[in-house]
């Protein structure tokens, strides 16, 4: 099985390690995955959330899953697109941080969103070459630790730009 990975489908069903939300800095809930996470692991993710002082982007911090199927959830804000020099950095960041947790943690099945896509409004294409390039490179730095990464898509069009950008990067 290839260490990287594309599902269709809602991360909170997602039966890992972790999930990845992509927050906003106060860690309090939001829309889109953010509050769709919140909201299926219960108002324990939030009390733990509110514990943690907000988040810097590209920055991550991990709680518990509580009644998500995932035993942990890695929350990480990602940029809102600017078009600035920043915005990709602040993206691969979100990954690398992200992967670094997971590690810290043992996390060995992992969900990623695509970060940053959503209200946001990073451009899906660059956003996805970010994030495979960001994890093969992290996977290809950590040879000895197995991790198997999961691009949940919550739909096709993601799935599609995935799917495009994976098979040219190997």
């Amino acid at each position: 099985m290839d260490a990287m990975q594309i599902e269709l489908g809602d991360i909170t069903k997602f039966k890992g390690d972790a999930i990845v939300n992509a927050a906003n800095s106060t860690l309090l809930g939001g829309g889109g995955v953010d509050g769709a996470i919140h909201q299926a692991a219960g108002p324990e993710l939030l009390a733990e959330c509110r514990t943690l002082n907000g988040c810097q982007t590209g920055e991550a911090k991990i709680t518990k899953g509580y009644l998500l199927p995932a035993k942990y959830v890695i929350h990480t804000v990602g940029p809102i697109y600017s078009g600035q020099q920043s915005d990709p950095v602040m993206l691969a960041n979100c990954y690398r941080n992200s992967l670094d947790a997971a590690y810290e943690h043992q996390v060995h099945t992992i969900a990623f969103p695509a970060i940053s896509t959503g209200v946001y409004h990073y451009p899906l294409k660059a956003a996805t070459k970010i994030a495979v390039q960001t994890v093969k490179k992290w996977l290809e730095n950590h040879p000895d630790y197995r991790m198997q990464v999961t691009f949940m898509c919550f739909d096709e069009r993601t799935r599609a730009c995935y799917a495009d950008v994976m098979k040219k990067e190997n």
